[in-house]
């Protein structure tokens, strides 16, 4: 497919009328489709190609003929022979009309130059562009080629190498096979002579080894028998030495004993002492208190109110039951605080609260009792664990009769009937 030449070549504008600015880049879409032929095999570039020199590149390069006539392959420049002349076919007939024309059409070649100059320049380039990617394509692909080709050299070289290897290695491995089977009957000669040469050594080694062992026995003997002795001697002075120790450890341990003993018994002493001292404030108040009843008009159980202070309800109900069968008046608080309330408004003849209630506890419920004037004089029961330490706090609260759980139900009327002044009931 031929390209469209132009009916008239421009001239090649002059160095003046060349453009200063370099022109825009067309867009990818306006690139020509100009692919260089591939060169050879032998040929190809293993670098970049250079860019021709100037003189070799066009001035002025044809315009882009329409998209329906673009050459898959860019034309050769026809030689100069073929080209065809800038003066047009009118300047024959008439000589003004072929100035006027002359300077019209040298006025719009040089326009046209100019446009086809920047035209032709951003062609070029993106022919330049173009050819340098394709050049560097080719180039990378050659240098793939050529590194695949390299590295399949390589291997074979490699393989070869390794077979040579392999080949000189096992030749290798035979002779040392055979060196070392050489050496080994040589070593085994060698080793029957040097063991008949060392059994003889031997046996005049053992002879004089025998000499000197003797010697060395009597020797060694006597050196036992001193280092025994000295022995003896060291393993009494560690006994008597441990016996010193024994002893002053045994007679340290008999005084902390002592002293642990001695500080126990004062405690235990003071313990008994203020169980005593407590006892008698007790006896002595209980007294009074029986002193006081006496004195007072003995109530009967029916006038006798008896209040009961647990934070269980079932206990609460059980004691009730019991003394109501014994004809008592009975009051129930829930808790020590409840019975506080209780007693601030009336005050009961016989208080019995357990000890551990939330709130206000039974030892705190005492001792706010003992501790009012109006109510100090109200008999406690107070019903606890069997624990001796709980006693003597009770005791010491100001309780009256300390019941261990479990207790007989009799047993609770007989101390009602006696912190009252009744005689028991039959």
């Amino acid at each position: 497919m031929s390209r469209t030449k132009p009916s008239v070549r421009p001239r090649r504008p002059p160095p003046a009328t060349k453009p200063s600015v370099r022109p825009r880049r067309p867009p990818p879409a306006a690139s020509p489709n100009v692919r260089p032929r591939r060169p050879p095999p032998a040929t190809k570039p293993s670098v970049r190609p250079r860019r021709p020199p100037p003189a070799a590149r066009p001035s002025v390069r044809p315009r882009r003929p329409p998209p329906a006539t673009k050459p898959s392959v860019r034309p050769r420049r026809p030689p100069p022979a073929a080209r065809p002349s800038v003066r047009p076919e009118a300047a024959a007939r008439h000589e003004a009309e072929r100035q006027a024309a002359e300077a019209a059409a040298r006025r719009e070649a040089e326009r046209q130059a100019a446009e086809a100059a920047a035209r032709h320049e951003a062609e070029r380039q993106a022919a330049e562009a173009a050819a340098r990617h394709e050049a560097e394509r080719q180039a990378a692909e050659a240098a793939a080629r050529r590194e695949a080709e390299r590295q399949a050299a390589e291997a074979a070289a490699r393989r070869e190498a390794e077979r040579q290897a392999a080949e000189a290695a096992a030749r290798r491995e035979a002779e040392r096979q055979a060196a070392e089977a050489a050496a080994r009957r040589e070593a085994e000669r060698q080793a029957a002579e040097a063991a008949a040469r060392r059994e003889a050594e031997r046996q005049a080694a053992e002879a004089a080894a025998h000499r000197e062992a003797e010697r060395q026995t009597a020797e060694a003997a006597a050196r036992r028998e001193g280092e025994r002795q000295a022995a003896e001697a060291a393993a009494r002075r560690e006994v008597e030495r441990r016996a010193v120790e024994e002893a002053a450890r045994l007679e340290a341990e008999r005084r902390s004993v002592e002293e642990a003993q001695r500080l126990e018994d004062e405690e235990r002493q003071a313990v008994e002492a203020a169980i005593a001292e407590e006892s008698a404030r007790q006896a002595a108040e209980e007294a009074q208190r029986r002193q006081a009843a006496a004195v007072a008009k003995i109530k009967t159980p029916e006038q006798t109110v008896v209040m009961v202070a647990d934070d269980s309800r079932v206990v609460r109900v059980k004691t009730g039951r019991l003394l109501a069968a014994h004809r008592y008046q009975v009051l129930m608080a829930e808790d020590g605080q409840d019975a506080g309330r209780q007693i601030e408004k009336a005050v009961p003849d016989v208080l019995v609260t357990d000890v551990d209630m939330p709130g206000m506890d039974g030892l705190e419920l005492a001792r706010q009792v003992r501790g009012n004037p109006r109510t100090a004089h109200l008999p406690i029961i107070m019903v606890t664990s069997d624990s001796d330490e709980l006693r003597i706090q009770a005791r010491a609260a100001g309780v009256n009769v300390v019941l261990g759980k479990p207790y007989p139900e009799e047993q609770l009327i007989a101390h009602i009937q006696q912190l009252l002044g009744n005689s028991p009931r039959a």
